[in-house]
C-alpha cells in the first residue's frame, strides 16, 4: 500500500445510519464509529441492518482500534458483529463504553473486548496517528468528535453534534481546542455531521423544553407518561429533576430504558435523587397525581412498553382518564404510522397526549446550518467532506461549505464505498470499491439477501400459491394432484372457487404437454406456474408467487423436486 492518507466510509453517507469510517495512512488504520440501521418498510422480518465489512477484511488493512464518537445505535449498534470478525481494541468515553459493555455482554464477548476508556485530556497515540477527542453536546451524554494528527496534517471527524450553549451537564463543546488546531494552519480536512443542514438558524438547547415540561407538571392532575429515547441522558435528568421540584416518584419501565438510567447513575451522567424511584410492581401503592412514568417506545416499536401500554398488554400499567402522555422525540421518518397508532389508543382511553406538535417537549440533537457555518469557518479546513446525512443533505453541505470559503475543487460529496486520498493540495477519490449491507434477522447474519426480501416483499403484497403434484420416478406418470394451497391470496370464503379454476388451468397445462419422463417434469414446473399465475391474474389482478412442489416416488425412494 501507498503511504498516503486516506478514508473509505463504509456507511452513513447518502443515509442516516450505518455509520462507519476507515482512516489508513499506508497498511495502518482504525475505524470510526460502527453503526447500524434500523430496516425500512421495504425490508420485512428484518431487524436490524449492518455495514458490509468485507472490503474492510480484504483491504489487508492493520486495523489498530475502533474510535467511538457516542453511544447512539447508528454509531456503535454493528460493533458486536465487526468484533466477532476482527477482535481489536475499541476506544470511547466513560458512558459511552457503558452502553457497549451490555451490547458485548449479551453477545458474549465482553470478556474477550479489550476496552479503553478516552478523555479530552490525554490523546491517544496509535501508530502514525495521534486521536485527540473533543466534547461535543448531542442528544447523548458524554459525545465526543475527532482531531486526528496524521504525518501529513490534522482532520477532524464532527461526531454528531450541536453547538448547545446552555446544555444540561454544564459540558460545553470544547471550541477552544478547535481554535488552537485552526491556528496551525494544518486543518486538511474537516468531515462534519449534515443531519439538519436544511434548519436555517441554530438548533435550540436542550434546557429549551424546560418551560414546557413545567408546564406539564404545573397543570397535571394524574399520572405524566413520559417517552423517549433511552440513550437521552439529558432529557431524562430533567424529568428528575422536575419530578423531585413537584413531589413526584419516578417509575422507569423498558427494559433499555432501566439499564440505560442505571448505568448513566453509576457513572456519574444522571443523578437520581435520593428515594424518588419506585419499581413498577410498586405503581398501585402511589397515588396518581405523585407519579411519573419514564418508558421507552416513542417510536411506536409494537413490544416496547409505550406501546403494550396503549393495548392494554402491559402486565402493570393501564392507560386511564387523566393521564397525560409526553413523546418527548422526533417522529423518525417511517416510523409515523405506527406512532400515531399508539397516540390513537392512548386518546381512546381517555390519556391527553403532548408531542412537539402541540408543545415544544422536544428538540433536536443535530446542528442547523448557522452552527454548521460556523464550525467551517472556525476551523478553516482546507478541504470538506460532509457526513451523516442523505445525499441531498450532503449536497447542501457541500454548497455552505463553498459560500463559506472552501475552494470548490477541495469540497468533495463522497459516497460509501469512496476510498479519498487527501494531501496537501487537495483530495480526490482514488478509487471506487463495491460496499453493501447485511441484513440481521433473528440469529441469522447476512443469510437473507435481496432476493429473498424481493420475495417477501411479494409475499405480503400478492400472497403464495403452492401447487403439488406425486409422480412416477421412472416412468414420469403422475400418480396424483395436481393438489393447490394458498396463502394470503383472497379471503377465506372465495379461496375453493380461486383454487379450483387454477387446478383446472394446470390439468389443462399438462394435458397439452402430457410429460412422459420425470427429466420433463421438470421442465413443465415452469408452464404450470406460469398457467397459475395468469389465472389468479385474470380474476384478481395481481400475480402470486407460485410454488410448483414434484414428488417423485420410486419402489425404494422418494424425492421432492422443488
Amino acid at each position: 500500500m501507498d503511504e498516503d492518507l486516506r478514508v473509505l466510509p463504509l456507511g452513513g453517507l447518502g443515509e442516516i445510519g450505518l455509520n462507519m469510517m476507515i482512516v489508513s495512512y499506508g497498511r495502518d488504520a482504525f475505524i470510526i464509529d460502527a453503526g447500524l440501521m434500523f430496516p425500512d418498510e421495504s425490508m420485512p422480518g428484518v431487524d436490524i441492518v449492518i455495514p458490509d465489512i468485507d472490503a474492510l477484511l480484504e483491504r489487508d488493512y492493520n486495523i489498530l482500534g475502533v474510535f467511538l464518537t457516542h453511544g447512539h445505535e447508528d454509531h456503535i449498534g454493528a460493533l458486536p458483529y465487526l468484533l466477532k470478525k476482527i477482535n481489536v481494541p475499541i476506544y470511547g468515553t466513560s458512558l459511552t463504553m457503558g452502553f457497549i459493555e451490555c451490547k458485548l455482554e449479551e453477545f458474549d464477548i465482553l470478556g474477550s473486548t479489550e476496552r479503553r476508556i478516552i478523555s479530552s485530556d490525554q490523546p491517544v497515540h496509535l501508530g502514525p496517528f495521534v486521536i485527540d477527542a473533543f466534547p461535543m453536546c448531542h442528544s447523548v451524554a458524554d459525545g465526543v468528535g475527532f482531531a486526528i494528527t496524521t504525518p501529513i496534517g490534522v482532520i477532524v471527524h464532527s461526531g454528531d453534534f450541536k453547538l448547545d450553549p446552555t446544555p444540561v451537564d454544564g459540558r460545553l463543546c470544547d471550541l477552544e481546542k478547535l481554535i488552537a488546531y485552526s491556528k496551525t494552519g494544518n486543518v486538511l480536512m474537516l468531515f462534519s455531521d449534515s443531519t439538519n443542514v436544511e434548519k436555517k438558524g441554530s438548533t435550540l438547547s436542550e434546557t429549551a423544553i424546560r418551560p414546557a415540561f413545567e408546564e406539564i407538571f404545573r397543570t397535571a392532575k394524574g399520572r405524566i407518561l413520559v417517552a423517549t429515547f433511552s440513550s437521552h441522558i439529558h432529557r431524562i435528568q430533567q424529568v428528575f429533576q422536575l419530578a423531585e421540584e413537584f413531589g413526584r416518584k419516578v417509575v422507569i419501565v423498558g427494559r433499555s430504558m432501566a439499564s440505560n438510567v442505571r448505568i448513566a447513575s453509576e457513572r456519574g451522567y444522571l443523578h437520581v435523587p435520593p428515594k424518588i424511584l419506585v419499581d413498577v410492581k410498586d405503581l398501585d401503592t402511589l397515588k396518581d397525581e405523585e407519579t411519573v412514568v419514564i418508558s421507552t417506545g416513542s417510536q411506536g416499536e409494537p413490544m416496547s412498553a409505550l406501546s403494550l401500554m396503549a393495548f392494554d398488554k402491559h402486565k402493570y400499567l393501564r392507560v386511564k382518564p387523566g393521564d397525560i402522555m409526553v413523546l418527548s422525540s422526533r417522529f423518525i421518518p417511517g416510523n409515523e404510522k405506527a406512532i400515531n397508532h399508539v397516540i390513537n389508543e392512548f386518546c381512546r382511553r381517555g390519556a391527553r397526549v403532548i408531542y412537539d406538535k402541540i408543545s415544544p417537549v422536544h428538540v433536536s440533537g443535530h446542528a442547523a446550518e448557522k452552527e454548521l457555518r460556523y464550525l467551517i469557518r472556525l476551523l478553516r479546513p482546507k478541504a470538506f467532506i460532509p457526513i451523516h446525512g442523505e445525499f441531498r443533505h450532503l449536497r447542501r453541505h457541500a454548497e455552505i461549505a463553498v459560500e463559506e470559503g472552501v475552494l470548490p475543487e477541495r469540497v468533495l460529496v463522497a459516497q460509501n464505498g469512496d476510498v479519498v486520498s487527501i494531501a496537501h493540495d487537495g483530495v480526490s477519490i482514488a478509487e471506487q470499491i463495491e460496499v453493501g449491507r447485511i441484513f440481521v434477522h433473528g440469529k441469522g447474519v447476512g443469510e437473507i439477501g435481496h432476493d429473498v426480501l424481493r420475495d417477501r416483499r411479494v409475499l405480503a403484497e400478492v400472497g403464495l400459491v403452492i401447487v403439488v403434484l406425486v409422480i412416477d420416478a421412472e416412468t414420469g406418470k403422475r400418480i396424483s394432484g395436481p393438489e393447490l394451497h394458498s396463502k394470503g391470496v383472497t379471503f377465506e370464503e372465495a379461496e375453493p372457487e380461486l383454487l379450483e379454476g387454477a387446478r383446472i388451468a394446470v390439468e389443462e397445462q399438462l394435458a397439452f404437454i402430457d410429460p412422459v419422463s420425470a427429466a420433463q417434469w421438470e421442465e413443465t414446473r415452469e408452464e404450470i406456474r406460469l398457467a397459475v399465475r395468469r389465472h389468479v391474474n385474470r380474476l384478481l389482478g395481481r400475480k402470486p408467487l407460485v410454488q410448483t412442489i414434484i414428488v417423485q416416488v420410486g419402489d425404494n425412494e422418494r424425492v421432492v423436486v422443488e
